[in-house]
């Protein structure tokens, strides 16, 4: 009796170790809530949570830049992040934060959507080249932000500084106010399309975005290889009624070398099993896909995001 009631425990347990070998709570740091990470980080929650023993949430950050201090510590689980910043903090470069720091614990799990930088600017400032924002007042994203450091990247490519102009470190919420309260006459946004801040902003100043030609964009690609070219179509926003050329970066899903494997497995796994779910939550987030989910990573992938891709036939290194 004593045997069989030893047996039957014992396989309980087995079963009981089974049934919670993924079990994790997972936060996912996003950005800014009149951002794109926002949405599309709640999306990622929800779809990932259907996995068995996975509870994972999004919640508001200060995006790009301290997402990847937060991963790197073991403060957040997974994050959001450019590409751009994922080279910069895993390298130790560019940015004040990561210089002599390198954050080499980094890991990826997915490439997203491109984000787009957005130079939006008032029709009354006339502004319509980057040469033009010499003596203006310039909102150039929060301090130490990933569109801070793209701004940079921009202004280095095509011989710009900060002494050049009047600069302001806002964020969009920032730049956003400062136009309806007339204070700026021009500010970089860097996220999907259409961007919430952007989208109201429209319909209440009139703001058009900066269109980049194509030398200023061979320019800018060949000084910062992060970049590529994108389009904000036409009516996008209220009152831009013609394409847009700019730049883009690729968006990111990052966490840390010492999360558990079959965690991040489980994670990639319920991300894409689920994508039509994430597709559905905002127009940029159409772009992801489990063919794009490992082009234009700019920090090793995590063994557990790397198992299911090779489950899938996607080669990765």
């Amino acid at each position: 009796m004593f045997k069989r009631l030893f047996v039957v425990l014992v396989l309980v347990g087995m079963v009981l170790m089974a049934s919670s070998a993924f079990a994790a709570s997972l936060s996912i740091a996003t950005g800014g809530s009149a951002g794109t990470y926002y949405p599309i980080g709640g999306a990622i929650a929800a779809a990932t949570s259907k996995v068995d023993g996975l509870n994972v949430t999004a919640e508001t950050s200060n995006a790009s830049v301290a997402n990847a201090a937060q991963v790197a510590l073991g403060e957040i689980e997974i994050a959001f992040c450019q590409a751009d910043v994922t080279a910069w903090a895993y390298n130790g470069e560019v940015l004040e934060q990561f210089i002599g720091k390198p954050l080499t614990n980094l890991r990826a799990i997915a490439a997203l959507y491109p984000e787009t930088l957005q130079l939006v600017v008032s029709k009354q400032s006339g502004i319509k080249t980057l040469e033009d924002l010499k003596g203006k007042r310039v909102g150039v994203g929060a301090p130490g932000s990933g569109t801070e450091g793209d701004v940079r990247a921009i202004f280095n490519a095509v011989g710009l500084s900060y002494n050049d102009m009047r600069i302001e470190f806002l964020d969009f919420n920032g730049i956003s106010n400062r136009f309806k309260d007339e204070q700026i006459d021009a500010g970089f946004v860097v996220a999907g399309i259409p961007t919430a801040a952007l989208m109201d902003l429209t319909t209440t100043k009139d703001v058009t975005l900066v269109n980049f030609d194509s030398a200023t964009m061979a320019k800018l690609i060949a000084s910062a290889p992060f970049f590529a070219p994108n389009v904000v179509p036409a009516g996008t926003y209220t009152g831009i009624d013609v394409d847009i050329n700019t730049p883009s970066i690729m968006a990111l899903l990052i966490t840390q070398a010492e999360q558990r494997e079959d965690v991040v497995y489980a994670f990639t796994k319920g991300l894409f099993d689920n994508i039509a779910d994430v597709q559905a939550s905002h127009a940029m987030a159409r772009n992801i896909t489990l063919e794009n989910a490992t082009v234009g990573l700019t920090a090793p992938l995590h063994p557990g995001a790397a198992r299911f891709y090779r489950e899938k036939g996607i080669k990765v290194d």
